[in-house]
């Protein structure tokens, strides 16, 4: 722009041949061709290991399934060939596939979804800012709510009480998963399960089976249980007390079981109804939480 104001007789024209934006568009155009440049992928290098011992490699691995790879290089050693540990490591994996470790998780909850119980912590505040912690626990095939109990001091004679409760006749089901801490919002909850939650798991064929440290997809359903809890109910809620909560989370809890429908099980709701109803009755809406939410029925 400095050359073509000089060769300009007015430097009002020189800024009209060339725009700022021009200036700036060509700029960023250079940039993106220099990095193209700079990130262009360097030729092939030739190989350091002939593919005749890697070949070899490949079958002393193969034909010898105890042999580690120092053992394979010393074993090329006394044949004449000098190659490093790290690359006998490295060839031997294509020879050597993993074999297939067990199901995953998320497979196992799948074949064992009617069979297993998930129960958690949630922690909330009343309207004077003191801690309540309400602990939940599902059925994972079905999304029904088991339990609900509500308490300012968990312990784990309390959590313990809550599982009797869901038990309360002897059946129970086969699995149970609870994390390895009652809670991750407060460390006021941590170890609030013990012993006696697992024994009373046992008094009745229960087996419990503690998530991962640090792994909330380990109880992926209850976690998003809690979440649509918060959602749809403690956000829009201003808690007066611990007897108040409890009487919320209940009538949460009955719209959750007979009037919300789930996704994952294919829009029905927990309690095992149809989402079609027959018949074809005026449509009434019953409100649930003061009309926070609202379930609607045909009319008999």
């Amino acid at each position: 722009m400095v050359l073509l104001a000089s060769l300009a007789r007015h430097w009002q024209s020189a800024i009209l041949l060339i725009q700022p934006q021009t200036v700036l568009r060509r700029h960023r155009h250079g940039v993106r061709l220099f990095w193209r440049w700079k990130s262009r992928h360097p030729r092939a290098a030739a190989p350091r290991v002939a593919a005749e011992t890697v070949e070899l490699i490949q079958r002393i691995a193969r034909d010898n399934r105890l042999w580690g790879a120092e053992r394979i290089r010393a074993e090329l050693l006394k044949l004449g060939i000098r190659v490093a540990k790290r690359t006998v490591q490295k060839y031997m994996r294509s020879a050597r596939p993993r074999p297939p470790s067990g199901q995953t998780w998320a497979t196992f909850q799948r074949n064992h979804m009617h069979q297993v119980w998930a129960c958690d912590f949630i922690q909330t505040y009343d309207i004077w800012f003191r801690p309540l912690f309400a602990f939940f626990i599902i059925e994972l095939g079905s999304r029904k709510i088991v339990s609900v109990g509500v308490t300012s001091n968990p312990s784990s004679s309390w959590v313990a009480q809550q599982l009797r409760n869901a038990t309360a006749f002897g059946v129970g089901p086969r699995f149970i998963i609870r994390d390895r801490r009652a809670s991750r919002y407060s460390k006021e909850c941590d170890d609030k399960y013990g012993g006696e939650f697992d024994r009373v798991a046992r008094g009745v064929g229960t087996r419990v089976l503690k998530t991962p440290v640090r792994a909330p997809k380990a109880n992926s359903f209850c976690e998003r249980f809690l979440g649509s809890v918060r959602r749809e109910c403690l956000d829009h809620v201003i808690v007066l007390g611990e007897h108040h909560l409890f009487q919320t989370l209940v009538e949460y809890a009955g719209y959750f079981d007979r009037g919300r429908n789930h996704q994952g099980i294919g829009q029905l709701v927990p309690a095992g109804c149809s989402t079609a109803a027959a018949g074809g009755g005026a449509v009434i809406a019953r409100p649930v939480l003061n009309g926070l939410h609202h379930d609607h029925r045909r009319a008999a």
